[in-house]
């Protein structure tokens, strides 16, 4: 009975020690079966190459929106750092249209006016920009021979109107007034006395205001406006002659300025007459007296005490030198 049982004993550890052996060896199968999977997990490593490819994608991306956007990107250059994010480069884009301004920045970038005064009876030399002023642009500063363009602006105080014509009528001398728009609607009835004397009357803007920092819109409404309101006082036309409120211009406005029919206006000799002068009326005297020239444009401020003071000994001393008053419409 004992052997009986140790047979039976030693027949089921055979079985299983056989069926030990068979799931072993399907084992191998089963990494085989795996190890596809792992030659797959090294799809990771293709990820890492996706991985790569985007940053490629992503650096072309911003390359190629900018050179979408052809023009207004170069303009909006000046942020490079804008570029590598894609939604800075979004904002160059709105930048590119102030960019736009200054991309015609070389006609619209704003200029004052100024010359270099030489000695008495010389000419005086003039900015570097008005070698590129074209004839069509229609700009004054000088003109020849012995006439001298008196100019008198009035973008501030009228100050003594009644001596100021005076002066001029005792001495049969005709000058330009520039006159701002609001001096004209204030006192309408000193434009009337200007046109009578037989003065020259030109547009001045209505409001006085630097036109470099104004839409070409709303120079020229400063200009049509200007010209109506001369109009319903005078009843005639006005002669198109403009001076630029402080003397500060661009390339772009004298386009504008001389598209509507007018000649623009500078000078060739000026003065600090907008401050009190030191010596009083010795001052504007001495200015201009030191710096006449043929074709003299001269511009005094009607605001100043000194310049209307002086104004009776300036006219009798210009002609003294042989020198004639004179209109622009003269030219």
């Amino acid at each position: 009975m004992k052997k009986h049982m140790l047979a039976i004993s030693a027949i089921t550890a055979f079985a299983v020690l056989m069926t030990a052996c068979a799931e072993l060896n399907p084992q191998p199968a089963a990494t085989a079966a795996v190890s596809p999977k792992a030659s797959t997990s090294p799809s990771p490593s293709a990820k890492p190459t996706a991985t790569v490819s985007p940053s490629p994608a992503a650096t072309k991306t911003p390359t190629e929106k900018p050179s979408e956007k052809p023009t207004a990107k170069p303009s909006a250059s000046p942020s490079p750092s804008a570029s590598p994010s894609p939604s800075a480069t979004a904002k160059p884009a709105q930048t590119a249209k102030p960019t736009g301004a200054p991309a015609a920045s070389g006609d619209k970038k704003a200029v004052s006016w100024y010359y270099m005064k030489k000695k008495k009876g010389q000419v005086p030399d003039f900015p570097a920009e008005t070698k590129k002023m074209k004839p069509e642009q229609k700009v004054i500063y000088v003109g020849t021979g012995k006439k001298v363009y008196l100019t008198i602006d009035t973008g501030g105080p009228l100050g003594d109107v009644d001596k100021m014509l005076k002066a001029l009528k005792d001495n049969d001398a005709k000058a330009n007034f520039f006159v701002a728009g609001y001096n004209i609607k204030k006192d309408p009835e000193f434009l009337k006395r200007l046109v009578k004397d037989g003065h020259l009357v030109a547009n001045h803007t209505m409001t006085h205001k630097d036109m470099t920092e104004m839409t070409d819109e709303q120079v020229k409404k400063e200009i049509e406006d200007y010209e109506k309101l001369y109009k319903e006082i005078t009843g005639k036309e006005i002669v198109k002659y403009f001076r630029f409120p402080y003397g500060k211009y661009s390339p772009h406005l004298l386009d504008v300025i001389s598209g509507m029919g007018y000649s623009s206006v500078f000078w060739s000799t000026a003065m600090r007459d907008w401050e009190p002068r030191k010596n009083g009326a010795d001052d504007p005297y001495n200015d201009i007296m030191n710096n006449l020239h043929d074709g003299n444009v001269i511009l005094m401020h009607q605001g100043s005490e000194e310049n209307i003071e002086a104004l009776d000994r300036i006219i009798k001393a210009i002609k003294k030198e042989g020198y004639e008053l004179a209109l622009l419409s003269d030219m």
